[in-house]
């Protein structure tokens, strides 16, 4: 389960780069860090990648939900703990399969710590109505999803390239997952039939080892009749 610290890593990556832009206060830590202004945007090169601060309460690059957020919000848990109980299962198969899965992990469950527990840690909603700390702005080529056309790529943040590069992942190395499966079932299916060959030599040696017993058995026994057979003589 080692790709679960790579998981680990990007979560803290995630949520340190979110604090940091954001701000956080601890007193008994005597920890006081203002942060950013909504809406404050820093160049850092130029006009093509600037760090702007923009929180989002839909899902990954500003998608909206309505009023689903508690729904998604426990779509996000219950996705989260399917994943991990995945990896748990195929903790022998391919590796750059459990990366994948271990980025969208990750991904996930940074935006869902967002989504839990920033409304009550910053005091502006319940649990599980919290939004998500994104700062990412990037100029790439205008575009339209879901019906929207975009000027610039919607802001994002660590966790949203997380989930995006394992998914592009998983659908780039498909078949080489594919053929790695299927490999590892033939050589499952092989396994079984070397273990099956071997325990009917074993039986049949088995029998063998019985047949040449009793024959020994039966010899002695009519050695012995006739020795008998003799002294009454």
């Amino acid at each position: 389960m080692r790709v679960l610290f790579l998981s680990l890593l990007i979560v803290i990556a995630d949520q340190l780069t979110k604090l940091y832009i954001k701000g956080i206060s601890i007193p008994f830590l005597n920890i006081n860090f203002d942060g950013m202004r909504y809406g404050q945007s820093k160049e850092v090169f130029g006009d093509f990648l600037k760090i702007t601060f923009v929180e989002n309460p839909g899902m990954a690059f500003g998608i909206e939900v309505g009023d689903s957020k508690l729904f998604l919000s426990l779509f996000s848990l219950v996705a989260s703990i399917g994943i991990l109980i995945y990896l748990y299962k195929i903790r022998k198969g391919h590796l750059l399969f459990r990366i994948s899965l271990a980025l969208i992990l990750a991904g996930a469950v940074g935006n869902l710590i967002d989504r839990t527990f920033y409304g009550v840690i910053y005091g502006y909603a319940p649990l599980f109505y919290g939004k998500v700390v994104d700062f990412f702005n990037v100029d790439f080529f205008d575009f339209s999803l879901f019906g929207r056309t975009y000027e610039r790529w919607p802001i994002f943040n660590i966790a949203d390239s997380a989930v995006t590069i394992g998914v592009l992942s998983l659908i780039f190395f498909n078949r080489l997952f594919e053929k790695r499966e299927l490999e590892l079932k033939k050589e499952e299916l092989e396994n079984e039939s070397n273990e099956e060959i071997e325990l009917e030599e074993e039986v049949i040696h088995e029998d063998d080892f019985g047949k040449s017993s009793r024959r020994t058995k039966f010899i002695d026994e009519k050695e012995d009749d006739e020795d008998n057979n003799r002294k009454d003589i």
